[in-house]
């Protein structure tokens, strides 16, 4: 066997960097996911619209209050409030339509962004265990994560509040300009002039705050990444005492974070001031208008025309000020979009093999499939020609001048030949990264040869399924890794089916005695039959301690508790020490005997278990 010293897998980076591009692809790919919810979408549209009206009429309400009735009542001295009345209920049914529209929109909308970031997640974890090694090898575990938490997080922001916001604000922009219209085309004029200067800054600060936004959410995944990757190399890190660098390190990642973060913040949080005080100099600007326009008797403007109109520049500048608000957060939440699309379109790991690992019969030297375990395995092999042949699985592997590299244009392993036949124990000696790892990588087609061959009993590894492939083989990993569950679950996860006392055997051939096997396995499967057993003891001794007690008026009739503690008060009784010494005798029966038994105890509750 010839082989260069190897270099291991290439380092892990920072995933998905360019993720800020494509943001309309990604909100438009976002879109192909509300497809699902189109009914509880047109009931938010719906309630936006009834909202928006809602609040024009609030302020359209302002002309016909000053017009038709302050000023007539003013003129004329009539006291007759009723018409007046008429139309603020009118004006408050509107309102209160108008808070239930709102009300009704934002909660809908959470249910539709929770179902929509279910989906997404959904798709990652299961698009997740289809990507080969090779992407885990190249990709921090802190930066994957990081698309679970952060980037699916600014995903729900968006959904329940940005989105919702944006539509209210245009719908309002809408409807409110359709009435400054009707009140004087030259104040409107006037307003649109404004807004557009208003426009012009909130590109200006918005851009700046959008493209340090998505620095931001780049700066947490390799923040993460670079977490995750120092929490598992601790060892390593104390052993070669590099704590300084280490930590030298994170303050350079965090620091890089923390600049992108403190300028995305400031460009977004120095927005809404700069327009709230525009909108205030477009008010007072307004009002020197209307009034120079109504002196001069110019569009036929009123005092109450003047009023409304002034409210509603206030209702539209508003929702332009929600919406360049919002552009920051929308900007931020496109960015871990992208990301997440990125890993949702990582090409999943191909698999062209047809040879698969079935249960045989062996009968006068030909095997036969059958459909139960049977301890006898063999590759069912299909033709081109229609017939299929079955060779028995042994574990016979060879190497045939393989040559292999992490990326095309590195081999690490050149012209490698081995061979390991049944019952044979082979062991690979070498300096860290001389391929070790690599190899038993390849057998177990984690990644695909450069050139050469791999034989498993005789077939050729690429034409076996991969899942078959790596159920015929046991490996004992370096780094251990148990998942959430019990002791039992964990030795199961070879083998889902296997039955009770197949795992309970597995652990006594792992050296587990019978004591470690009733407290790590099946104390954990017992344990709800042990509550509901304690618990419905504890009813039973609660229940019969208690009960004489209320039913009973003489301390004959009583429990033993009870009777031993009126021995113990009354005075002719002076012996309490005889009568504990009483009980301890009569428990001394039953220790003797379960000591005597206690073995055949145990034994029968490892092997039957609680059921």
């Amino acid at each position: 066997m010839s082989q260069k010293r190897q270099g291991g897998p290439p380092p892990r980076g920072v995933m998905m960097p360019g993720a800020a591009k494509g943001a309309g692809k990604s909100f438009v790919r976002l879109l192909s996911y509300m497809k699902k919810y189109w009914l509880q979408l047109v009931l938010v549209l719906v309630c936006i619209l009834v909202s928006a009206i809602a609040g024009v009429a609030g302020s359209t309400f302002l002309q016909t209050l000053i017009d038709d009735y302050i000023s007539p009542m003013l003129l004329d001295g009539s006291r007759d409030f009723s018409g007046l009345a008429r139309a603020l209920t009118r004006l408050g049914v509107l309102y209160a339509a108008g808070i239930l529209g709102t009300l009704f929109y934002n909660r809908l909308m959470v249910v539709v962004a929770q179902g929509i970031l279910k989906t997404i997640r959904d798709e990652m974890f299961s698009h997740m265990q289809t990507l080969p090694v090779r992407f885990f090898d190249t990709h921090a575990s802190g930066d994957i994560m990081s698309l679970y938490t952060n980037d699916t997080d600014t995903l729900r922001q968006m959904l329940a509040q940005s989105v919702p916001q944006i539509f209210s604000s245009i719908v309002t922009v809408i409807a409110v300009f359709v009435a400054m219209v009707r009140l004087s085309i030259w104040l409107t004029l006037f307003v649109l002039a404004f807004v557009a200067v208003m426009m012009v800054i909130t590109k200006f600060v918005g851009g700046k705050s959008g493209a340090f936004f998505v620095k931001q959410q780049n700066s947490i995944g390799a923040v993460n990444g670079y977490i995750e990757e120092m929490i598992h190399g601790q060892k390593v890190i104390k052993v070669f005492c590099h704590e300084e660098e280490t930590k030298a390190g994170f303050d350079q990642k965090n620091e890089e974070l923390f600049q992108n973060a403190a300028w995305a913040n400031s460009f977004a949080n120095i927005l809404m001031p700069i327009m709230n005080n525009l909108g205030y100099v477009q008010y007072v600007l307004l009002a020197m208008l209307g009034g120079a326009l109504a002196f001069h008797g110019v569009g036929g403007l009123t005092l109450g025309a003047i009023a409304a109109f002034l409210q509603l520049s206030r209702s539209f500048t508003m929702p332009i000020s929600q919406i360049s608000q919002q552009a920051s957060a929308i900007v931020m939440a496109l960015a871990g979009a992208g990301r997440i699309f990125e890993l949702l379109d990582e090409e999943p790991e191909t698999d062209e093999g047809y040879v698969t690992l079935v249960n045989a019969e062996e009968k006068d030297g030909v095997l036969t499939e059958t459909d139960h375990r049977t301890g006898v395995w063999a590759w069912k092999h299909p033709h081109g020609d229609g017939t299929v042949t079955y060779t028995r699985m042994e574990g016979d592997v060879r190497f045939f001048d393989v040559d292999f590299g992490y990326v095309p244009d590195k081999i690490v392993l050149h012209d490698v030949s081995l061979y390991a036949k049944p019952g044979e124990k082979v062991a690979f000696v070498g300096a860290t990264g001389a391929g070790k790892t690599t190899i038993t990588n390849l057998i177990n087609r984690f990644y695909d040869l450069a050139d050469g061959k791999i034989r498993y009993d005789g077939i050729n590894i690429n034409k076996i399924r991969k899942p078959d492939l790596r159920r015929s083989l046991g490996i004992v990993l370096q780094d251990v890794n148990l998942f959430t569950g019990t002791v039992m679950d964990n030795i199961r996860y070879g083998r889902l089916d296997a039955t009770d006392e197949e795992v309970i055997e597995a652990a006594r051939l792992d050296d587990a005695d019978n004591r470690k096997i009733m407290f790590k396995v099946m104390m954990p499967m017992a344990k709800p039959a042990l509550i509901t057993i304690g618990l419905l003891s504890f009813i039973s001794t609660w229940n019969n301690y208690f009960w004489p007690l209320i039913m009973t008026s003489s301390e004959t009739l009583r429990t033993l508790p009870v009777g031993i503690a009126a021995l113990k008060s009354s005075e002719t009784l002076q012996m309490w020490h005889i009568i504990m010494a009483g009980n301890v005798v009569l428990v001394l029966p039953i220790l003797i005997v379960y000591m005597l038994a206690s073995q055949k105890i145990r034994n029968s509750f490892v092997y039957s278990g609680i059921k």
